[in-house]
């Protein structure tokens, strides 16, 4: 876990600052296309996906190792690489072609470790055993796509697998000793504020590493263009923000925070019209922490022990 204490002068305990710390150098994700699926995409579980997300499983900037770092060799050419298996559900295959997959990446010199975007229904136990070995061997978390506690909304959206399981993986992800991130999206359907604070209170509860969240966007090709056509999940940057913010005071500040704002190219974007803006929204963010003189997890409150009997 990482030890960073977040203060006025420091508040964001943010990923890129441990890898910073934890590589020796600036470190970048480079989102990859392992040609996956999705159990709710295949008829599994359910057609159509998720319904936020796009044609291409939420993964519209993923491309090939090679072109990731030649197109960001100009702004960091001295930095580490981690390969971020992004697309679908990356876990969704027989362990034999993960495997493969996994270690072809990882043969390459130019790889730190991976980062792995899952579902808790896709984690068998043999897919356990391989992340454990690989684990063991190299810089690794996995993410698993929660984005709400509420089983309304889950159904809503059509992630098609319960709670429990989620609190399954992480459990055994934990136990493993892998890195594990959860990924929240504000704003879906339905939702109120505290309902999307209920949610962030809910994952602290684990010892996950990391946290990702962001607002819903509605995108094109997506089912919530059909659905939702007129959606939008916060009317303004200001609105917004003052969730993030409200989210990240009572985060642990152990808790390393992996996104704060969402990415959807400006051709396929519906809604919010702005969430493109984010450097704007990242300072909206920082200076509403410096407003209220605070930081990351300054209002955390820990789970109340069970009385002993």
């Amino acid at each position: 876990m990482n030890t960073i204490i977040c203060n006025a002068d420091h508040p964001i305990n943010s990923i890129g600052s441990y890898l910073k710390n934890y590589f020796g150098r600036k470190t970048i994700k480079l989102s990859l296309d392992g040609g996956f699926t999705c159990p709710n995409r295949d008829g599994t579980k359910g057609t159509g996906g998720c319904i936020f997300c796009s044609a291409d499983g939420s993964g519209d900037f993923a491309s090939d190792i090679p072109g990731q770092i030649k197109l960001l060799s100009d702004k960091w050419p001295d930095s580490n690489h981690l390969a971020y298996f992004q697309n679908h559900t990356n876990t969704y295959a027989p362990v034999s072609e993960l495997r493969e997959k996994y270690y072809s990446v990882l043969k390459d010199p130019n790889i730190s470790g991976l980062a792995i975007a899952t579902r808790p229904d896709c984690l068998s136990e043999e897919i356990y055993e391989l992340l454990d070995e690989i684990n063991k061997k190299t810089f690794l978390w996995v993410e698993l796509g929660l984005q709400t506690i509420h089983e309304e909304t889950a159904e809503l959206i059509n992630r098609c697998y319960p709670l429990e399981l989620y609190e399954q993986a992480v459990k055994r992800l934990e136990k493993l000793q892998i890195r594990t991130v959860v990924h929240l999206i504000f704003g879906l359907p339905g939702e109120s504020k505290r309902d999307m604070l209920e949610s962030v209170k809910y994952v602290c509860r684990d010892s996950v590493f990391g946290l990702k969240m962001h607002m819903l966007n509605v995108v094109k090709g997506s089912q919530m263009e059909k659905l939702y056509p007129d959606y939008v999940s916060f009317r303004s940057i200001e609105e917004y923000v003052q969730l993030v913010v409200d989210a990240l005071e009572i985060i642990p500040s152990e808790i390393t925070i992996h996104r704060m704002s969402a990415d959807a190219p400006r051709p396929i974007l519906i809604s919010p019209e702005w969430s493109y803006q984010k450097r704007t929204i990242l300072n909206g963010i920082h200076k509403e922490l410096k407003k209220r003189n605070s930081w990351q997890g300054k209002k955390y409150l820990p789970p109340a022990s069970s009385p002993s009997t």
